[in-house]
């Protein structure tokens, strides 16, 4: 068994951190020993072996006092970026160290690293950076452009799974005697169903026509509405959000199952598009379940920091939708740390997937692992599971409306591959109503496209959408 030896300070942080790298990470087995205080001041892992990887303490040593590391001025001003024998892309950014390395070929071999991953890893996984700074966007969302990882350039790199690679080198060096976990990529597609149908009744048809009216001054657009709402409600045609099929066809094509996140009754402007009593909705989510796909929350507008309302939304929708209700996302991706994961984990909720940027694509996390993730305020290991969101379509069309569609496939491509060569979990959000609209035109073949080049032995020809 791997023994770690770890300063005698911020214990329940470094236990943490130390368990999700050692054990959910790496599947290893390990033990930790808090050292003598003033003797042992730097992360020390020591094989069965005796050969040892000391990882300089280079955040927690400062702030002997629990919850003292929760400032604004604690976060790096800027990054650096090193190379080192042991890492597997071309550089690596530190967000809390040095670039010293050295290897020490004494009777037992040491490698002395200036880099402390425990604290990087720590900083990406836990989001106290959300917790400190405090800008937000008109949603009350912590945007992207605030955070270290974008700032730095390195939003598009999932340094976590970086640094985990490079200490997985170092304990191979070393002659690591324990089997590494293995892992296979995954695909993980998920559908926020904020609006379920376009015509779902006289008095959203008559604002739309007058929408198409007064907005696009095109009476027209407004015809072709109109011919459209007709066709639609004499069953001519689907409704044009109704792509609840095609979607299941697309994941079906690539062996995987779809999962839809479904709203209960909410309290803003943002909600209610729909009742989870609908016959439609009913209708759909057996649909869903014959064909063996899957069903979650999409917890409304003000429901991410209040205990009560996600308790009254999940219950609503296990009795109206006749299903357990275990995990999903929060709507317009609405969070606060750490506030949000622990409302899930007290609703008994089991993973949440809503850690991605709404306003840029990426790594929010740093990772495409799944992990259990930890209130740093109680300073506890929760039992909830975070699985990064790491590309909603929203991302580009909303906050990029001028991107090419090219540019916008090649991105999402360059993410799968980037989470592929981590064999981690590329979890994708498209929403069943970014079709069909004039907003999504020129981008709604992008979901077909990225999708079935998953797998080179699928057809790739398109899939009808009925």
């Amino acid at each position: 068994m791997i023994k770690i030896t770890i300063p005698k300070n911020n214990i329940a942080e470094r236990k943490y951190i130390l368990d999700i790298i050692f054990d959910e990470f790496l599947g290893l087995e390990y033990r930790v020993e808090a050292g003598r205080e003033k003797v042992e001041a730097d992360w020390v892992i020591e094989l069965e072996n005796g050969s040892k990887i000391i990882f300089e303490d280079h955040f927690f040593n400062k702030y002997v006092n629990n919850l003292e590391y929760l400032k604004l001025e604690n976060i790096p001003s800027k990054v650096e970026f090193v190379k080192n024998q042991f890492i597997v892309e071309e550089n690596i950014p530190i967000i809390y160290g040095n670039k010293k390395l050295e290897t020490k070929n004494d009777e037992l071999k040491t490698i002395f690293c200036g880099i402390d991953i425990f604290a990087s890893c720590f900083f990406m996984l836990t989001r106290w950076e959300e917790y400190v700074n405090k800008n937000r966007d008109k949603h009350d969302r912590f945007p992207a452009t605030e955070s270290l990882a974008y700032k730095n350039g390195f939003l598009d790199r999932p340094i976590v799974n970086e640094y985990i690679e490079m200490l997985k080198n170092m304990l191979l060096e070393l002659g690591l005697i324990q089997k590494l976990k293995t892992r296979n990529y995954e695909l993980l597609l998920t559908h926020d169903v904020d609006i379920p149908l376009r015509y779902r009744n006289i008095m959203g048809n008559i604002r739309e026509l007058a929408g198409d009216i007064l907005k696009q001054k095109s009476i027209i657009l407004a015809l072709k509405s109109l011919n459209r709402q007709i066709k639609v409600f004499l069953g001519i045609q689907k409704d044009p959000f109704d792509t609840f099929d095609y979607l299941m066809n697309i994941s079906e094509k690539v062996g995987v199952k779809s999962y839809f996140f479904f709203m209960g009754k909410g309290t803003s402007k943002f909600d209610n598009m729909y009742k989870s009593s609908d016959k439609f909705v009913k209708n759909l989510i057996k649909k869903i379940k014959q064909r063996g796909h899957y069903i979650g929350i999409h917890p409304t507008y003000n429901a991410y920091n209040d205990f009560e309302q996600i308790k009254k939304e999940k219950q609503e929708l296990q009795i109206n939708l006749d299903t357990q209700i275990t995990f999903g996302r929060e709507h317009f991706l609405r969070f606060e740390v750490p506030t949000t994961w622990q409302i899930w984990d007290d609703n008994d909720l089991v993973w949440d997937s809503t850690l991605s940027f709404a306003d840029k694509e990426g790594f929010r996390c740093g990772v495409c692992y799944e992990f259990s993730v930890f209130n740093i305020i109680t300073r506890k290991k929760l039992k909830l599971k975070e699985k990064p969101l790491i590309v909603m379509e929203g991302s580009f069309v909303t906050y990029q409306p001028n991107i090419n569609p090219k540019d916008m496939e090649e991105k999402i491509n360059y993410l799968i591959n980037k989470v592929k060569k981590y064999n981690g979990e590329f979890v994708f959000l498209w929403h069943n109503s970014s079709f069909n609209a004039a907003q999504w035109i020129k981008y709604q073949d992008i979901y077909e496209r990225v999708i079935l080049n998953q797998n080179l032995e699928i057809n790739k020809t398109f899939i009808k959408q009925q």
